[in-house]
């Protein structure tokens, strides 16, 4: 039945999240001639991928001739502890260099050597120079360029949607439903595929450096609902490095680039702690590494009143840090009139990328359900449980092409479009329902206690007498949600998203939870503080299906041209209870 309220809008493929890894796979669709509709919850131009600063990885060996695809390929592997999976490597690596061939055409500023050559930076753990940046502000010129493209080849684009439902019938996509911001206008889109690019969750956690309302694992919760699997939810990644004040900014990054360009790390008692826990890396040592160290000396008593350490780049001439590092230069004068050419800046450890996400296949990133892919940070398979600095951005250009070209071909190739009222139904009776709910609630307050208590109890280090505490307070957040009151107003339907983002939280953060509980063990970015070690035995992928329904998947052998330039990483020293 025909509801007036709203807006049928039919396209070939819809790409769920305007991001990098949206934009790239749309621009991918538009190339081919294939009708593409990219909708988001926040301003194009604003996205996440903008927060993006350090760089981007490419062997492209314009520093190092010594770098190839396939040690970029080992050191990927090397620092996931094993858990990526090595296909998914292959094909990023391999394809890298054509990623950054087709920002160049674009008109990305990289920054450049005298000679015109690419200048690559070391970013911690790589073997060779092999990350391209445009000073730290990386993520945003990328951004800037694919929503340049995007216009040139007219790509419509609505960032004032929030989708509440991928539209299924019988294991196979035909749309999606979802909602205006600001007017609450109903949306129902009809498609052949839907490409799910709507980000992580890091924002479940107190500290992170996500904003306010994104990441808060939308691709979770639409993706299982739609009958996807989600892939290691508990491999979080905690940047070493986010701002403790001011409070409203809590969690925003000091980039990476501020340790690259030589920045160094310190305790409150002015010891660089870092050759406690790296000795031969220091400060260039994995991420998981340094956000332990840090979250270790906080922890015993050897962190600053407000709970933080040091990162000082103070030392670095004046020229070096204005060319190399103007963003963070600007955001600490911004945010703390902190000018770090004289001081040093407070950090501690943010919640800052979800390594695990949607189960996709390596070779098209298809989820599983006919029609429906994921990409970007809604996917997994290429971080396992420590992603490489860098990685992540050219992980969205990789895939962004590859399921662009996958979805166009299903698109081109499906004989017919099976729909089905019963979902669409259900879709539309979920926010009818949330829009009549008077209850005491307050949306707000039932994401703080989601956020604190992940923080609590799925932090940096984590055990089982509190991963099983945090179930239980979810199980009770899960109950209060039944007696919610929504209130839209005349500045918009900001509330109905908030409960939907909630929803997602809740989902997310069971997933994490029940993935954490499993992994009994230490490696990488999870920290068992009961289970200190390896286990040989859990070199798996973790497949979450539903609440206590975790599968484990076997991890391939890695390829024999890439195995024999893989380094061993001690472990001596890495957890400090």
């Amino acid at each position: 039945m025909l509801n007036p309220s709203e807006r049928q809008i039919a396209t070939s493929v819809l790409v769920i999240g305007t991001g990098g890894s949206g934009l790239r796979a749309a621009i991918e669709l538009a190339e081919r001639g294939i009708d593409v509709l990219v909708l988001g919850k926040r301003p194009k131009a604003d996205a996440h991928t903008t927060l993006a600063a350090g760089g981007i990885n490419a062997a492209l060996s314009t520093m190092d001739v010594e770098d190839s695809w396939q040690q970029h390929a080992a050191d990927t592997i090397t620092e996931s502890y094993l858990l990526a999976r090595p296909n998914t490597v292959r094909i990023v690596a391999e394809n890298a260099a054509r990623g950054i061939e087709d920002l160049e055409r674009w008109g990305m500023p990289f920054a450049r050597e005298s000679d015109g050559r690419i200048s690559l930076r070391f970013f911690g753990a790589h073997t060779y120079r092999r990350t391209a940046f445009a000073g730290d502000y990386t993520g945003l010129e990328i951004q800037r360029t694919l929503v340049d493209r995007a216009a040139q080849l007219g790509i419509q684009i609505i960032d004032t949607c929030y989708v509440t439902r991928i539209l299924v019938r019988d294991n196979v996509v035909f749309g999606a439903y979802g909602f205006d911001l600001d007017s609450g206008e109903r949306y129902v889109f009809r498609s052949d595929a839907v490409i799910l690019a709507a980000g992580g969750h890091t924002r479940i956690w107190r500290r992170t450096s996500s904003r306010r309302d994104e990441n808060t694992g939308d691709s979770f919760r639409l993706a299982v609902l739609a009958g996807a699997r989600i892939r290691d939810p508990e491999l979080v990644q905690f940047h070493p490095s986010g701002l403790v004040a001011p409070e409203n900014a809590a969690g925003t990054l000091v980039s990476e680039a501020a340790r690259g360009e030589g920045g160094i790390l310190r305790n409150a008692v002015g010891e660089r702690f870092m050759s406690r826990y790296d000795v031969e890396r220091m400060e260039l040592s994995t991420r998981d590494r340094v956000a332990l160290a840090a979250y270790t000396e906080i922890k015993e008593g050897r962190g600053t009143p407000n709970g933080a350490v040091w990162l000082d780049v103070s030392h670095l001439p004046r020229e070096t840090i204005m060319r190399r590092l103007p963003r963070v230069y600007q955001t600490m004068l911004e945010l703390q009139m902190l000018d770090i050419t004289r001081d040093p800046i407070e950090i501690a450890p943010t919640a800052h990328y979800s390594m695990g996400g949607v189960w996709v296949r390596s070779e098209d990133h298809g989820t599983g359900v006919e029609g429906l892919y994921a990409i970007g940070e809604a996917s997994s398979g290429l971080h396992g449980a420590n992603r490489l600095g860098g990685n992540s951005l050219i992980e969205l250009l990789v895939y962004g092409r590859i399921v662009g070209e996958a979805a166009a071909r299903y698109s081109v190739e499906l004989s017919a479009q099976q729909r089905s009222a019963g979902a669409l139904a259900e879709a539309r009776a979920e926010i009818d329902g949330l829009l009549a709910a008077d209850g005491r609630e307050n949306v707000r307050a039932l994401q703080r206690a989601v956020r604190n208590t992940m923080t609590e109890y799925a932090g940096v280090v984590r055990d089982e007498a509190g991963i099983r505490q945090g179930l239980t307070e979810l199980g009770a957040v899960e109950d209060r949600i039944s007696d919610i009151g929504v209130h839209p107003d005349a500045a918009g339907f900001q509330d109905l998203a908030h409960v939907f983002d909630l929803k997602s939280s809740v989902l997310a953060a069971r997933a994490t939870l029940d993935a954490a509980l499993e992994r009994r063990e230490s490696r990488g970015c999870h920290n068992r503080s009961d289970y200190p070690d390896l286990d040989p035995a859990l070199r798996v992928n973790l497949v979450w299906s539903g609440p206590g329904q975790l599968e484990r998947e076997e991890i391939p052998d890695v390829p024999a041209d890439i195995a024999p330039l893989m380094r061993d990483v001690p472990t001596a020293g890495k957890l400090v209870e």
